[in-house]
């Protein structure tokens, strides 16, 4: 009994991180599905929800009067969730340059927020958009010339995390940030990505329906739900917001966990997402979602089956197992020592 659970742990965490984008790379080269992509300009609503975001604002505002797209197609809407610190006042400066502010005087969260911002955009195509990334000036124009293609019904774009030179991260966040992206754009040339880059997508606005109070993932529940009807969402790679991989760092654990229960609640609203028949990027959304929630107790039963095989081969997965959650300790006691000594650092800093 433990050698069938160990294994069948084993093979589902190796499948999820590496079996998986083999099929993908299989899979694509037989039936990839080209986006019909065009240049064209429909008029575009931008909706960035915010809460407390008053370091962010004058940056966010510049960014979008920089986007290569013209002035009169592009309607500007900040949905603004009850904020508590000068976010509003900020916000409001900006409405005689075209910027549209709906508020929310009680905390209701982001959902809600982007409800209330999508209820007055007028544009035929609504992008969604955060604080704190930056667009590149052509991503308005990338991300609209993908609905061209009647198929389309939302367009991931690329979010790039760059180091403090101002180039792409290479470091570990990086890496893995890399090797999701590769996922989404296997996952898009074959039908559907199984979710956004909630930093930067786009949808077409009459195929949006009013998310559920309390959605977690906006960013999966949305594309989602095009792709339950029918419509394809894909990710371009040519539609870039930027970041900084130091300040994603420092909310990524809660990014994760906002991310796993996100993730669990779509199953609970939205069961017919495990059934083959009715969504038809089943393989997509199990493979790359549900295998993801799977892998902490694939894990858990890995650890707990091996103890009962110390011997042999097996004395070598469980030797390989305690390294690997001591290497991943060290890393967190340095990340957490260095995270203190910069706060100290500041701190200092600003008192003299």
């Amino acid at each position: 009994m433990a050698k069938a659970i160990l294994w069948t742990a084993l093979a589902g965490i190796v499948y999820v991180y590496a079996g998986y984008p083999l099929l993908l790379l299989v899979w694509r080269t037989w039936a990839r599905r080209p986006v019909h992509k065009r240049s064209q300009e429909p008029s575009v609503s931008l909706v960035i929800a915010m809460r407390n975001e008053e370091k962010n604002v004058q940056a966010k505002m510049q960014n979008c009067f920089d986007l290569d797209y013209p002035a009169g197609k592009l309607q500007v809407i900040v949905s603004l969730d009850a904020p508590t610190d000068g976010t509003e006042a900020l916000v409001r400066d900006y409405a005689d340059r075209g910027v549209e502010v709906v508020s929310s005087p009680a905390h209701r969260g982001k959902a809600e927020a982007l409800n209330s911002g999508v209820a007055i955009a007028t544009g035929e195509i609504v992008v969604f958009a955060d604080a704190r990334q930056h667009f590149d000036k052509a991503a308005i124009r990338e991300l609209a010339a993908n609905f061209a293609d009647a198929s389309v019904g939302a367009v991931s774009g690329e979010l790039v995390l760059l180091d403090e030179r101002g180039k792409e991260s290479s470091d570990a966040a990086g890496a893995y940030w890399r090797y999701e992206k590769g996922l989404r754009a296997m996952e898009s040339e074959i039908h559907s990505v199984a979710g956004a880059t909630g930093a930067i997508y786009a949808i077409r606005r009459g195929l949006f329906a009013p998310l559920p109070a309390g959605t977690i993932l906006d960013d999966v529940v949305i594309p989602i739900r095009m792709a339950l009807a029918g419509r394809r969402v894909i990710f371009d790679p040519a539609a870039r917001a930027y970041e900084f991989a130091n300040q994603r760092a420092k909310s990524e654990y809660e990014r994760k966990v906002r991310t796993l229960a996100g993730n669990c609640q779509l199953l609970v609203q939205m069961p017919e997402l495990l059934a083959p028949w009715r969504n038809p990027i089943f393989v997509q959304f199990v493979s790359h979602k549900v295998g993801r929630l799977l892998v902490p107790y694939l894990l858990a039963a890995l650890f707990i089956s091996n103890l009962f095989l110390l011997r042999g081969f097996y004395l070598v997965i469980m030797v390989g197992q305690v390294l690997w959650y001591a290497l991943a300790g060290a890393g967190w006691l340095v990340s957490t020592r260095g995270s203190k000594a910069n706060g100290a650092t500041t701190a200092v800093a600003r008192a003299g």
